[in-house]
């Protein structure tokens, strides 16, 4: 008499092995500092409207760009981001005007 024996696997596909509860508390402290980062940063550029558009013009914005980083930005993103690229290019831009005379 012959004995087999079959080997049954299952296969999970992408099955990720689990994290351990150090990496999940990482990860979770992570996105609440994100989330509470973006939170601040909005209420500080909201300040930014009682500036008059000369002090504006001297930080490299323009009422439009405070604006428009409050109003493009969910609640979850970052608008500061947003301003630091309008002064970057408005300094790029004027810095090559100023140049060219």
């Amino acid at each position: 008499m012959e004995m087999r024996t079959t080997d049954r696997t299952l296969h999970l596909g992408h099955a990720r092995p689990s994290l351990p509860l150090t990496a999940r508390l990482t990860l979770a402290f992570d996105k609440m500092a994100s989330v509470w980062r973006a939170f601040r940063n909005r209420r500080e550029i909201n300040y930014l409207n009682e500036l008059n558009d000369s002090q504006l013009m001297d930080i490299g914005l323009t009422r439009h760009d405070v604006t428009s980083a409050l109003n493009t930005s969910t609640f979850f993103e970052d608008p500061s981001s947003y301003l630091t690229n309008s002064a970057r290019r408005r300094t790029r831009f004027f810095g090559f005007t100023n140049f060219r005379r």
